[in-house]
């Protein structure tokens, strides 16, 4: 039995993918798969995961060059979630950050717990 018949994808089709970066444990997103997003990472060794706004198959790092290559998938006891461990190459969120979750709660409001890396501007202007 392969591991996809494992997984339970929900009503449109789609699995939560939490990605983490293998050498440091941070998580450093969030990103929705299908299963033919789940198969092209599995191929290529790349994240590649399913846009829920923008209804499109997408690679991470496609416009950015901030690429994911893929060290282990693992998923949890009920299949229904996976966590991806990966090699980061530049920030991970497309705000320039390392980590999607660059912000923490705080009495009511909330403070940046990182330093930009970069500008969305300077990263969707160089690709590599």
């Amino acid at each position: 039995m392969n591991f996809y018949d494992q997984l339970k994808f929900d009503a449109q089709g789609l699995i939560p993918a939490i990605i983490q970066e293998q050498k440091t444990g941070r998580v450093v997103m969030m990103a929705w798969m299908n299963r033919a997003s789940l198969e092209s990472t599995v191929a290529t060794g790349k994240t590649h995961f399913w846009s829920r706004s923008r209804q499109k198959f997408w690679m991470k790092g496609e416009e950015s060059g901030n690429t994911q290559t893929v060290k282990d998938i693992a998923f949890d006891c009920d299949g229904d979630c996976l966590l991806i461990q990966v090699e980061q190459k530049g920030p991970a969120c497309h705000e320039g950050y390392n980590s999607c979750f660059y912000r923490s709660a705080e009495s009511g409001g909330f403070k940046i717990t990182e330093a930009r890396l970069l500008t969305p501007e300077q990263m969707y202007k160089r690709k590599t």
